[in-house]
C-alpha cells in the first residue's frame, strides 16, 4: 500500500490490522475509522464498555482524510453561526459555539491522558489579509464575532499582524486562541490504538457495500448490529443510495523541505499559529514541528460523479498553483522545494453545514459534512452520537447540528457543473481584488448565494 500523505511519511503505522473474517455480530458497527468513527468508538467504549463495538474500515484507520488535512483543530462551525441564528435561535448558536470552543481543549486533553504525541502547538489560528477587499470583509467579520463575544477573536492591525508573521502586502489579520497545530496521521494512529487498548476491535481492508438497519454488508461478510453508524465522510458517496448526500470535494497540500533558519528569522511565525488568507478560495498552512510549511488549497474542488482519487496523487497543475501560493505569502522559503504533494476529499453537504444524528426508529447513525472542520468537530460528534446511542438527553444533544438534514445534491452534470462554476467565479474574484479592486467582488457574492453557503 503506498503512503497516502506527507503525515504518514513520518509516522510508524502499526501493522496491519486483521480483516472481517465472516459473519459476526456486535452492539454497535461503526462504519469509517478516521476520526469520526473512532473518537465514537472511543467514548462508546468507555461510556460503555460492556458492550462490543466493531469498527471497519476500508482500508487502513486514518487512511481517509483524518490523515490527510492541513493539521487545524480549530473551533470553527462549518457553515457559519448565522445559519443556526435564523433556525434554532441566537441562544442554540451560542451554546454549539460554547462547545466548540471546549472540544479544542478536549482533543488535547485526551490525546495527553492516552500519551498521543501529536506534534501540538497551540499558537490560535491567524487569518491574514493582503488586500482592501480582504481586509475589508475581515474586519466586518472579526467585528461581527465579537458582538457575540464568545469567540475571543482579536482584529490586529499590520504592524501587529506582522509582528506574528511577514506575509507580503499584510493589512491587517484576525486571530483567535481556540486553535492547535496537530499532526493529522499521529493524532488518528494514537487515537486508533487508544480505542483498541479499550477493547474495540478495529477490521481493516474490509470495504462495506451496504448499510441497512441491523446490518452491515462487506466484502468479507456480514455485521449485525442494533446501531450503525455511518462515519465515512467523503466516502459517503460510495455507498448504495448515498452518491447525493454529500458532495465529495478535493483539497490539497503540498510541503517543503525543512526551512532554514535565516528564511525564519525573516518570516517569523515562532508562535505557530495555523494559518488561512481571507481569500475566496483560501490556503490553509501550518509551520510542521520540522520547520517545513504545509500549505493546502482545493485544487481540483470536484471530479465528475463524485469519483474519488483513492491514493492521494495530485495533478501537477493543482502542485503548481499552490506552490506559486505558499511563494506569494512566503517569498522567504525562497528556493527550498516541495518535497511532497498530496490530496484527500472531504464531506460537502448541500448547505454546506455539518450533521450528526441517530434514528431511533432504525438504529443507523450519522455523522459528518465538516466541509474541512473534522479535526476538532468530529470530536463533537463522536460524544454527541454516545450520548444519542446511549439514549442520554444531554447538553450535547441539544445542540441545533444534532438531527439536521438537508435536500441531496443535483444529479449530473449539474453538481459538476456547479462547483466548478462556483470556484471558478471565487478564483475570478480574487484576481481582481488582489489587482487592486477595493471592494468584495460581485461575482464572489453571486457564488455565495449561489452555492447556499451563506
Amino acid at each position: 500500500m503506498p503512503e497516502v500523505s506527507f503525515w504518514w511519511d513520518g509516522v510508524d503505522r502499526d501493522a496491519a490490522r486483521p480483516p472481517l473474517l465472516g459473519p459476526t455480530s456486535a452492539d454497535v458497527c461503526i462504519v469509517g475509522a478516521g476520526y469520526t468513527g473512532l473518537w465514537t468508538a472511543y467514548y462508546l467504549a468507555r461510556a460503555a464498555p460492556q458492550w462490543r463495538v466493531v469498527v471497519v474500515e476500508q482500508r487502513f484507520a486514518g487512511y481517509g482524510a483524518s490523515g490527510r488535512n492541513g493539521g487545524w483543530l480549530t473551533n470553527s462551525i462549518t457553515g457559519g453561526r448565522d445559519r443556526y441564528v435564523r433556525s434554532h435561535g441566537a441562544d442554540a448558536a451560542r451554546r454549539l459555539q460554547l462547545a466548540l470552543n471546549d472540544t479544542v481543549d478536549e482533543v488535547l486533553r485526551v490525546a495527553a491522558a492516552e500519551g498521543i504525541d501529536a506534534d501540538v502547538a497551540r499558537g490560535g489560528e491567524l487569518t491574514v489579509a493582503t488586500n482592501a477587499a480582504q481586509w475589508e470583509r475581515l474586519a466586518a467579520a472579526v467585528v461581527a464575532e465579537q458582538r457575540w463575544g464568545d469567540t475571543d477573536v482579536e482584529l490586529l492591525d499590520a504592524d501587529r499582524a506582522r509582528s506574528r508573521v511577514a506575509v507580503p502586502g499584510l493589512r491587517g489579520a484576525a486571530w483567535q486562541p481556540h486553535a492547535a497545530r496537530v499532526q493529522p496521521a499521529r493524532l488518528v494512529a494514537g487515537l486508533a490504538r487508544a480505542v483498541e487498548a479499550r477493547g474495540v476491535q478495529i477490521l481493516e481492508d474490509t470495504r462495506v457495500t451496504a448499510l441497512t438497519p441491523g446490518l452491515v454488508e462487506t466484502d468479507r461478510g456480514t455485521v449485525t448490529a442494533k446501531f450503525v453508524v455511518r462515519a465515512t465522510e467523503g466516502f459517503t458517496a460510495r455507498l448504495p443510495g448515498e452518491r447525493r448526500t454529500w458532495l465529495p470535494m478535493n483539497s490539497s497540500l503540498v510541503v517543503t523541505a525543512p526551512l532554514p533558519a535565516a528564511a525564519w528569522a525573516e518570516i517569523g511565525w515562532a508562535g505557530r499559529e495555523v494559518l488561512g488568507d481571507a481569500a475566496h478560495a483560501y490556503v490553509y498552512a501550518q509551520r510542521t514541528a520540522d520547520d517545513r510549511i504545509a500549505l493546502g488549497g482545493r485544487g481540483v474542488p470536484y471530479r465528475f460523479g463524485s469519483r474519488l482519487d483513492h491514493h492521494g496523487a495530485t495533478p501537477a497543475a493543482t502542485v503548481s498553483a499552490l506552490n506559486a501560493a505558499l511563494r506569494r505569502l512566503f517569498p522567504a522559503a525562497g528556493d527550498v522545494e516541495v518535497e511532497r504533494a498530496c490530496s484527500g476529499v472531504l464531506g460537502v453537504p448541500r448547505d454546506w453545514t455539518a450533521t450528526v444524528g441517530l434514528d431511533p426508529a432504525t438504529g443507523l447513525a450519522w455523522a459528518g459534512g465538516y466541509v474541512g472542520t473534522g479535526v476538532a468537530a468530529a470530536n463533537l460528534a463522536g460524544r454527541t452520537l454516545t450520548d444519542l446511542i446511549l439514549y442520554r438527553s444531554t447538553e450535547l444533544t441539544a445542540l441545533p447540528w444534532v438531527g439536521h438534514r438537508v435536500r441531496r445534491w443535483e444529479p449530473e452534470p449539474l453538481r459538476w457543473l456547479g462547483v466548478r462554476g462556483l470556484y471558478t467565479a471565487y478564483r475570478a474574484a480574487d484576481r481582481a481584488e488582489q489587482r487592486g479592486r477595493p471592494t468584495t467582488s460581485p461575482l464572489a457574492r453571486i457564488a455565495d448565494a449561489v452555492s447556499g453557503r451563506h
